[in-house]
């Protein structure tokens, strides 16, 4: 077993697609082996990535006021949570998101808005930021709105939005014991309308919440199915007030585990370290990056991330540069 990932991330690079056996043998890895199942997601992430790092920047537009029922939001309608709940920000306050995205050479901006899908107002507001965005700054930009009315991906698009964020969230069988104010087929479909009409599709997981083993495979290979470009792999921050309140499944070594899979099962795709980064990864951060090749800078929806300065400064320590999208230039951590 010891020398199998090394050989297997060989195979992967020269077009092997590893079986659902195979994924599920990466979770059940021994901790003892660590290290080499990550010198082979490595060896995959280098041959895709080299050692760059995509850096992400959320912008919490709109909070709170969400009508589904998450189990793992604190903006959701059974949410008991203590948090700061608004209407959508004035576009000002999204320009000067857009600005200090800017200056922490964040490559691609997250527009975040909570709700089941955008009003058409709203998405017009969405819009009229994204054109001076990428007048002023150019940056990448990715909208995560929710589910689309007809017409809404269209005009998204044709605004200069290139990415929209739409996450699976979970496996298919286990989505109902998460949420049942929308169905899993919602959110698939969701992705599909945006792939469409030419934005690149972002969907990714929650993992931790109270799944199985198998339904994190199963998870991998679904957005493998789907194609998404981009992956982000949150791991649970249970928030008091959810109703997954107290949920604590999780490990740093598994959490690499996870990170893995995610590699080995979609090896040329983004995979980003988003939420619950910091408090399930702790100290072992670092080597999340050498399966992972991008991550979130800056705080999540809801809750903290790490500061933007320690972010840079672990990049800097790993050897990493920063992939950074605007204009096609590339900013170093020299």
């Amino acid at each position: 077993m010891r020398a199998q990932w090394i050989e297997l991330a060989e195979r992967v690079k020269k077009g092997y697609e590893i079986t659902r056996e195979e994924a599920l043998q990466i979770l059940q890895t021994p901790d003892e082996d660590l290290l080499l199942l990550l010198h082979g997601a490595y060896q995959i992430r280098k041959h895709y990535y080299g050692n760059e790092v995509k850096l992400n920047m959320i912008m919490n537009t709109k909070s709170g006021l969400c009508p589904e029922n998450c189990g793992y939001c604190s903006q959701s309608s059974v949410s008991n949570a203590p948090i700061e709940k608004y209407k959508m920000l004035d576009k000002e306050s999204i320009l000067q998101g857009a600005k200090r995205a800017h200056e922490l050479n964040i490559g691609t901006y997250c527009i975040v808005a909570s709700g089941r899908g955008p009003s058409d107002k709203e998405v017009n507001h969405v819009i009229d930021a994204v054109k001076d965005i990428k007048r002023d700054y150019g940056l990448k930009i990715c909208a995560c709105l929710g589910i689309l009315k007809e017409g809404q991906a269209e005009r998204l698009k044709e605004a200069g939005v290139d990415r929209y964020n739409h996450n699976l969230n979970t496996s298919e069988k286990h989505h109902e014991n998460i949420t049942t104010t929308h169905t899993y087929d919602d959110r698939v479909n969701t992705v599909e309308k945006v792939k469409e009409v030419g934005i690149s599709p972002c969907s990714g997981v929650i993992v931790g919440m109270r799944e199985t083993k198998e339904d994190v495979v199963d998870m991998a290979f679904s957005l493998k199915a789907l194609n998404a470009d981009s992956i982000p792999v949150n791991f649970l921050h249970a928030i008091d007030g959810t109703p997954l309140e107290g949920t604590n499944d999780l490990d740093p070594r598994y959490c690499l585990k996870v990170l893995c899979l995610f590699r080995f099962v979609n090896p040329s795709k983004e995979i980003r370290i988003s939420g619950g980064r910091e408090v399930n990864l702790r100290s072992l951060q670092p080597l999340g990056l050498y399966a992972a090749n991008s991550i979130f800078v800056g705080d999540y929806l809801t809750t903290e991330g790490q500061e933007s300065t320690k972010d840079h400064e672990m990049l800097k320590d790993l050897g990493f540069t920063i992939d950074f999208v605007k204009e096609k230039e590339t900013s170093t951590l020299a």
